[in-house]
């Protein structure tokens, strides 16, 4: 039996170190990447993408090897790859010639090889992913062309000599420049794609020729470059400047373009995730396209912050999925060990009914051993059942309380909007000022703001359960910002005798913060201070700079202070004190601590005569991700609830010469709370003819009016407002009208929507009254400014044209129809209306909105033109031209064409 036992063990320790042998090599698909990028930035966001598409393939050894701009180090690694025996190679090239024999060779090796972001010579590799090089060079010219007001006259700074994205990038340009006899390329440099390489030529070449309108950079780096060398003789403002990269990073394209160092960049995409996806597509021998070409598109002052809000959201959603890939891979070794521990535990089974035969009590024994065995692992099973439908259950329901003081915050935003708009209104009343009731009046004012602050806790406490904030630091002056906070509850300490202290040594320290954040932190510490502090007490900040890189804030006061065993349940959320009899929401200090660890710092309790808290904050910004970072500043005492930051801000007079109805815009409003209805139309009716919808039949009122202008809340009785916004814009009887969403909601996603469905502006409740008027009068001059525009080319509308898709498409098709009927004396108004599927009322208010004129007289205007074309061919007399664009008679017609050319037909003629 010993023996036989112990040729058991050995069996089974041979096949434990063979599995462990199968488990290391596995059957693995080996790639190898050979990196060529030159910069931090581009090699952190390929390697990235790569990765993580990497990591979403457990059947992939992927090995990257960093070139650092050296082509022999380059083709040392690819020379390692193949002599590895890699089942596939990327290659990003360095420089096209000198890699191409390297290429060929792992090809002839029968590696197949995925050339990214550069070629190289000849044909021989397996497929190329990059972007279309050519194509970027033609969009920058394009986009010169297209913006340009000036000399025309251009300077074009290229990549390093032998890379064929300098080259192509060069081609592409040059096509579209030299196609158009107004722009010329004064002078080419020849960069090396750094910095360094564009100053001294660019800055001898300015001297000699400052009348330069725009500088073409290949990357942006030497598009900074160029900028900074203008600066230096005071031409950064006369000069345009366009890159090629738009990274998401501190000096990147976005960030330059947003700080109007750049006039616009061009999205050059690194493709790593494309890349892979590729390289197994390559594995595989499944069929792929030789060139494979990413999208790119230009990025200006216009979109430049969306890009970086969908960046910023993707490189966030990146950060998720490497932390789900880490615990993925802490499950599998997991598994992998209890899947070892599973075989052992079965083998030692084995032996146990091996050992059956020579004592049938031993089997009894282990069968019912194993029976209770079963027995006890189905009660756990049954438990663990049990107590994840309770989990989820409580989960469900927490999510339903949480919905629903989310949504009930949202709807007190309303009601709030109508007491702080009239509060307002009533403050800057002549009547009130000087009286009793201005004091009671500001005191409603007062307490609006504070239930408006509670609500936004609320919200702020569902964010952060959602983990949906995002830091903004800046660097911001400790003391000066600590001061501003402070003078919010100055009048509460000298009214009930507190004294109330800030002491500093450095007032001149900074720290990077994000100032809406931590005012909300102060805010909390000092209302729970001035609420626990008894009168004649003593409340003070103290800010210490430490030697450990650290600055303290301590928060003291002389009140009530906390149970010793409760400090350490303050942070809680929901939690009170048992010695608190005051009304507390309870969620203050937990969103406190929230926010300060945004911050990457601490805060803690003390409690000894008194209360003192003390927030902990590192110096520096090192501790903080690029993205956190704005060299923005948020102003704590502008209004809050605005989304735009744009606005020009006049204030709100009085019109004292009222205007008739007839001069009058006309505006719908879209709103389901009367009571807003009844404020913005009596605010409103004397700028206005204002109409209103509660949103069950606003598309309807919208086409029947066709208003000048649009204000839409979101939540309605039928459809919401994005569905509404997005209806109108698309249909051609109603896209020319600018549409402003008010509505409760102000988080990002909400915005974006907003924008996404194609409103023209943003605000959020409560709002200022003032701002939405200014808001009113811009859009209605934007949309004179774009009738302006309509009205001189009207002729010359190219449906091509990006500058207003709908209308132009709108123009293009009505000039169509009346041109090919211009010559029936039979064609009326009703028939256009007919052609173009609208009423004749509709048709009227739609063309008189974009041009300014009645349609009638617009179809005049078109056969007086054709006129023109007639008698300057010589064709006809005067009286047959007349009869037959449909003039009732020539003394009418010739009447006609004086009025819109000066002249008569006779002498129109005479003069051709």
């Amino acid at each position: 039996m010993y023996q036989f036992v112990k040729y058991i063990l050995m069996l089974f320790l041979a096949s434990l170190s063979l599995i462990s042998c199968k488990q290391k090599q596995g059957d693995k698909i080996r790639v190898g990447f050979s990196q060529a990028m030159t910069t931090d930035d581009w090699r952190k966001q390929m390697n990235s993408s790569i990765k993580i598409e990497a990591s979403l393939h457990p059947e992939v050894d992927l090995t990257i090897k960093d070139a650092n701009n050296n082509v022999a180090k380059q083709i040392e690694d690819i020379e390692r790859f193949i002599s590895n025996k890699v089942d596939v190679i990327i290659v990003s090239p360095i420089q096209s010639k000198p890699l191409t024999a390297v290429v060929e060779k792992s090809i002839k090796a029968g590696i197949p090889v995925l050339v990214v972001d550069r070629k190289i010579e000849g044909e021989s590799y397996t497929a190329y992913l990059g972007a279309d090089n050519i194509e970027i060079g033609r969009i920058a010219g394009r986009y010169i062309i297209s913006h340009s007001k000036g000399s025309g006259n251009i300077i074009e700074i290229t990549g390093a000599s032998g890379s064929s994205p300098a080259y192509e990038r060069t081609l592409g340009f040059n096509q579209i420049i030299n196609e158009s006899k107004r722009f010329k390329i004064v002078n080419t440099i020849q960069g090396d794609w750094e910095k360094e390489s564009v100053k001294a030529p660019l800055k001898a070449i300015l001297l000699q020729n400052p009348n330069i309108e725009y500088i073409f950079a290949h990357n942006d780096r030497m598009a900074l470059s160029a900028w900074e060398t203008a600066k230096t003789l005071g031409l950064e403002k006369k000069i345009k400047f366009i890159g090629v990269d738009a990274l998401n990073s501190v000096n990147g394209g976005i960030e330059l373009v947003k700080s109007g160092v750049l006039d616009g960049t061009i999205l050059y995409p690194t493709g790593g995730n494309e890349a892979l996806k590729l390289a197994l597509k390559m594995y595989n021998k499944e069929s792929i396209s030789r060139n494979n070409i990413l999208n790119t598109i230009v990025i200006d002052k216009n979109n430049a912050e969306i890009i970086e809000n969908q960046m910023d959201k993707v490189d966030q959603q990146q950060l998720v999925i490497e932390s789900q890939q880490g615990a993925i891979k802490v499950q599998e070794r997991e598994y992998a060990s209890q899947n070892n521990l599973v075989r052992l535990l079965s083998f030692f089974l084995v032996i146990i009914l091996s050992l059956t035969i020579y004592s049938i009590y031993s089997t009894i024994s282990i069968s019912k051993k194993k029976k209770q065995l079963e027995r006890i692992n189905q009660t756990v099973i049954d438990q663990n059942n049990e107590i994840q439908e309770m989990a989820q259950i409580a989960a469900k329901s927490n999510e339903a309380k949480l919905n629903f003081f989310t949504g009930l915050s949202h709807e007190f935003k309303t009601p709030i909007t109508l007491i702080m708009s009239y509060v307002e209104s009533l403050i800057e009343n002549e009547k009130i000022k000087g009286t009793a009731l201005i004091d009671e009046v500001k005191l409603i004012h007062k307490n609006s703001n504070r239930l408006l602050r509670l609500i936004n806790q609320l919200l702020d406490f569902r964010k952060i359960e959602e983990q949906k904030f995002t830091l903004r630091a800046s660097n911001t002056k400790i003391y000066d910002f600590t001061n501003e906070v402070m003078a919010n509850f100055k009048g509460e300490a000298a009214r009930r005798n507190i004294d109330f202290q800030l002491v500093c040594k450095n007032k001149n320290l900074e720290l990077f913060i994000d100032r809406g954040l931590m005012d909300k932190v102060y805010f909390n510490l000092l209302s729970n201070a001035f609420k626990f502090t008894p009168d004649n007490g003593k409340i003070s900040i103290s800010i210490v700079e430490n030697q450990d890189n650290t600055v303290k804030i301590h928060f003291k006061d002389s009140g009530i202070g906390i149970p010793d065993d409760e400090l350490s349940n303050v942070f809680d959320p929901f939690f009170r004190a048992s010695n608190n009899n005051k009304n507390s929401s309870g969620i203050g200090l937990h969103l406190s601590k929230e926010f300060v660890l945004l911050h990457q710092g601490t805060i803690e309790l003390k409690s000894k005569q008194g209360s003192e808290f003390v927030i902990t904050l590192l110096k520096g910004s090192s501790h903080l991700q690029p993205a956190q970072i704005t060299h923005k500043v948020e102003n704590l005492t502008s209004i809050p609830s605005l989304i735009t930051d744009n606005l020009n801000i006049e204030p709100d007079l009085k019109n004292s010469n009222p205007i008739s109805d007839a001069e009058k815009h006309s505006l719908l409003i879209i709103e389901d709370n009367v009571d807003l209805v009844n404020f913005l139309k009596a605010k409103l009716s004397n700028e206005y003819v204002v109409y209103n919808s509660d949103g069950s039949d606003a598309i309807e009122k919208a086409l029947e009016i066709i208003p000048d202008i649009i204000i839409c809340d979101i939540n309605l009785v039928d459809k919401d407002g994005y569905e509404i916004s997005k209806e109108l814009k698309k249909d051609l009887r109603s896209s020319h009208i600018p549409i402003i969403i008010l509505t409760a909601q102000s988080n990002k996603e909400s915005v974006l929507k907003g924008l996404q469905s194609g409103v023209d502006q943003y605000l959020t409740k409560p709002f200022s009254l003032s701002i939405l008027k200014q808001s009113l009068s811009s859009l209605l001059f934007n949309r004179e400014k774009l009738r302006y525009y309509y009205t001189n080319n009207i002729y010359r509308v190219e449906p091509e044209s990006k500058f207003g898709n709908q209308e132009q498409s709108f123009i293009t098709k009505m000039n169509d129809i009346i041109k090919k009927n211009v010559e029936n004396p039979k064609f009326s108004v009703e028939d256009l209306a007919d052609k173009l599927c609208v009423s004749r009322v509709q048709l009227y208010r739609k063309v008189k909105a974009i041009i300014g004129i009645n349609i009638s007289d617009h179809i005049n205007n078109v056969k007086l033109e054709k006129a023109a074309e007639l008698l300057k061919a010589n064709e006809m007399n005067i009286s047959e031209i007349a009869y037959s664009l449909g003039f009732s008679s020539p003394n009418y017609f010739s009447t006609a064409f004086k009025n819109k050319f000066g002249i008569s037909p006779k002498e129109y003629k005479t003069s051709s």
